[in-house]
């Protein structure tokens, strides 16, 4: 297990957010359930946990995700610390969806909240969240049952989900690029462009990595072990890698961005990825069956 940082988070942060967050009502929540039990119903023996992920911790939690106080604490920290209001980013990836979507995976999904918007704006799709934590499963089911929502919870490795190929209309992923490894992220993408039909979607919602260049100070703020490498990286080129076209960032609050791709028609000798390669207002014009559009 890696050791703890001392990180600005650690210093001055952290003592700050426990005076915003309810301790008391979150112990209360936390003894309400038996996370070993619920966490079971998730638990899939095929889904082998990768060392990047259960060797580090993330966010000041000593095992990271891999526990329930992880699923418990991350609702009430994200909301403070995704600015300029953690919905408001949330639904830049909602806004920047341009198929009709029968069928989402949201990859990555945590405690569900961007899961949950998908649904809520698609009420008519198949909407399934993957998550590596069966705890972090366990909260998001219960957030979806709440909230009277629908949605199919699945423990799995968004590098190897085991669904079929061209399934999905729409991936997702949010907040999850900066904790991996670039090479994993590639792999993500690579997984996706295999598990999208025919002009599919594929949209992530992260840092603002131009921004993460700039101001190397906020890469030392949380405990995120892949931040920097994350920050030298580029989402659009490892889209362009995977095979996906109509590549594009938008910046959201200048912290943030949403770069999304879609899968070509063509997949023998697919063009890679430069800026102008496809025109991102005219989607459409690739011919989805999203679009309900038979290439």
């Amino acid at each position: 297990m890696a050791v703890r940082q001392d990180t600005i988070w650690e210093r001055f942060l952290s003592p700050v957010m426990r005076l915003l967050i309810d301790e008391e009502g979150l112990r209360r929540y936390a003894d309400s359930i038996d996370w070993e039990k619920e966490g079971d119903r998730f638990r899939r023996d095929d889904v082998i946990i990768p060392s990047y992920y259960s060797s580090q911790n993330f966010h000041g939690i000593t095992g990271g995700y891999l526990t329930y106080n992880a699923a418990v604490s991350y609702d009430p920290i994200t909301q403070y610390v995704v600015p300029p209001n953690e919905t408001i980013v949330r639904q830049a990836l909602i806004d920047a969806v341009k198929v009709k979507p029968r069928r989402i995976l949201d990859l990555g999904c945590g405690t569900g909240s961007t899961t949950l918007m998908l649904k809520r704006a698609f009420p008519e799709a198949e909407v399934i969240g993957l998550d590596l934590s069966p705890y972090m499963l366990v909260r998001a089911e219960d957030k979806a049952r709440n909230s009277g929502l629908e949605i199919v919870w699945r423990h799995g490795n968004a590098e190897k989900t085991s669904f079929r190929d061209a399934t999905f209309d729409l991936v997702t992923a949010s907040l999850l690029f900066h904790e991996t490894p670039n090479e994993v992220s590639l792999a993500i993408l690579q997984e996706s462009f295999r598990l999208l039909v025919t002009g599919g979607q594929v949209l992530i919602l992260d840092g603002n990595q131009k921004t993460l260049r700039q101001l190397e100070w906020l890469n030392d703020v949380f405990e995120e072990p892949y931040i920097r490498e994350y920050a030298a990286g580029s989402i659009e080129a490892n889209m362009g890698a995977a095979g996906f076209e109509a590549v594009r960032s938008q910046d959201v609050w200048w912290i943030n961005q949403v770069t999304g791709g879609v899968k070509p028609i063509a997949t023998e000798n697919v063009r890679r990825y430069t800026p102008t390669s496809v025109d991102n207002n005219d989607l459409e014009g690739l011919g989805s069956p999203a679009f309900g559009i038979i290439a």
